[in-house]
């Protein structure tokens, strides 16, 4: 390296040093929070009457609700690809929950986020490819080497991590170990013994805590476990609910996420950061389970379906955002938004320039937080086991039935309108046949540069049966 890059390299990386700080209104710490399979009725603010969930409650009165919020898909994984990357799960192979895995090729909010000088955290559940080369708890069939990503190679500095879901109570195993900072801890060991959203706060909350410390903007990337099977409270948890038999536990291990939310409310505010950190919160999917039922005790609050299904009781989720000083205390926004959204708005609130011109299927969130706008451009498209829907303008499209729906006035999707509107059932296939095609020029490699990234053949076994 010659003298005058060598000058250049330092200089720059002194700026980037003086201008990442953790108290910077032009870069603000990122607090990205999720639940497991949280039904959209499971929560005080949603207008559960059951589940103690004060915490959360607090957060929608200091912040704002988001009534029409949808996870990019219907199951774990696909919807935590959304959620990083900001593209749907179908252009980079993620097709269902312990299926592929992150490829290195895409950019996500930890790869941006480093870029500008920030520190990166990933605690909870990753899901979106295994820890080990060698071991899966999903078993040989999930092909431990081949979908090998793990966080401490997807651009996190700091990570606490299990490959998938772990009891919400006493979450130590070894089957399915806890990897701190690539490392497996026992299953028998006694950090992780109690609630398991506690215990992924437990790592969190330090993470931070140096971040502000060194006086670097942080990204905290959270992902709960609650209320996912293994499902389990501990006894004083239980108590809370005495005679609501197994559904105790369902109700219990949310109170216990709830209150490691506001631990990590408070303590932002303890360490004089909470003005300058915008904190969201959602849901993965819908609620586990046919119906409410012993510990799969989710609702949907008469949204149509449940997990698994495009209906909105599988996609449509509780979700809130805070930002003191930045989005109204206790406004409500019914604008229709979805996972897809935090990469594009992270991006805008930092200045970020893609290095490319690769599709970003979600936009910027913000002005809608911020009530600047109660308008959404772009569509939200969905794709799962040979079914696709498109959301726009309130109303949503399914195939292949060939059903319309007004999300506006049909809350549980009972009154197919497609007959009346032709126009707008052409209008919204047309759109959604162009993502399909979109998505799967990504899952072929064009998005790299790179046509042999990813074999057709698994596409063209999940292509969904179109209308005639």
């Amino acid at each position: 390296m010659n003298r005058t890059l060598f000058l250049i390299t330092i200089i720059a990386t002194v700026a980037v040093a003086l201008t990442a700080r953790a108290d910077d209104p032009k870069r603000p710490n990122i607090v990205l929070m999720m639940a497991d399979d949280l039904g959209y009725g499971d929560t005080g603010f949603n207008g559960n009457k059951i589940i103690l969930t004060p915490h959360l409650d607090q957060m929608a009165e200091d912040g704002v609700k988001l009534t029409h919020f949808y996870a990019g898909g219907p199951v774990c994984s696909p919807t935590r690809g959304t959620f990083l990357t900001g593209r749907h799960y179908y252009r980079y192979g993620i097709w269902s929950a312990n299926v592929g895995h992150l490829p290195d090729q895409e950019i996500t909010l930890a790869r941006m986020l480093k870029s500008k000088g920030y520190t990166t955290g990933h605690f909870g559940k990753w899901h979106v490819g295994t820890l080990s080369k060698t071991h899966s708890t999903k078993g040989p069939g999930r092909k431990p080497a081949e979908n090998f990503a793990p966080p401490w190679e997807r651009d996190y500095d700091r990570s606490f991590v299990v490959e998938s879901s772990v009891s919400t109570w006493d979450p130590g195993s070894d089957k399915n170990p806890f990897y701190d900072d690539s490392v497996p801890l026992a299953g028998d060991d006694q950090s992780l013994l109690g609630g398991a959203a506690r215990v992924v706060v437990d790592r969190a909350i330090p993470f931070m805590e140096q971040a502000v410390k060194n006086d670097t903007p942080f990204l905290a990337v959270v992902w709960f476990n609650a209320p996912h099977e293994p499902i389990k409270a501990g006894p004083d948890y239980l108590a809370m609910y005495k005679g609501y038999g197994e559904a105790a536990h369902y109700f219990g291990c949310i109170t216990e996420l709830d209150e490691q939310v506001g631990r990590i409310r408070k303590r932002l505010k303890d360490l004089g950061v909470a003005n300058n950190t915008l904190l969201c919160f959602c849901s993965d999917n819908g609620p586990e389970g046919k119906s409410p039922k012993g510990k799969k005790a989710g609702v949907t609050a008469g949204l149509r379906g449940r997990k698994r299904s495009l209906y909105d009781g599988g996609v449509r989720v509780p979700a809130l955002a805070e930002w003191p000083g930045k989005i109204e205390a206790g406004l409500v926004v019914n604008t229709p938004c979805s996972t897809l959204d935090y990469f594009p708005m992270v991006a805008n609130l930092t200045d970020y320039q893609m290095p490319d011109d690769r599709p970003i299927d979600g936009q910027d969130l913000m002005p809608i937080l911020m009530g600047h706008t109660t308008n959404r451009e772009k569509a939200i498209p969905f794709r799962s086991r040979g079914n696709a829907t498109i959301v726009k303008d309130q109303h949503k499209l399914v195939l292949p039935k060939g059903e319309l729906y007004n999300l506006s006035d049909d809350w549980s999707e009972k009154n197919n309108i497609a007959s009346a509107h032709p126009d707008r059932v052409k209008l919204m296939t047309a759109e959604l046949m162009k993502y399909l095609d979109s998505m799967q020029k990504s899952h072929a490699g064009e998005d790299y540069n790179d046509l042999s990234f990813k074999p057709l053949d698994e596409w063209n076994s999940l292509r969904m049966k179109r209308n005639k």
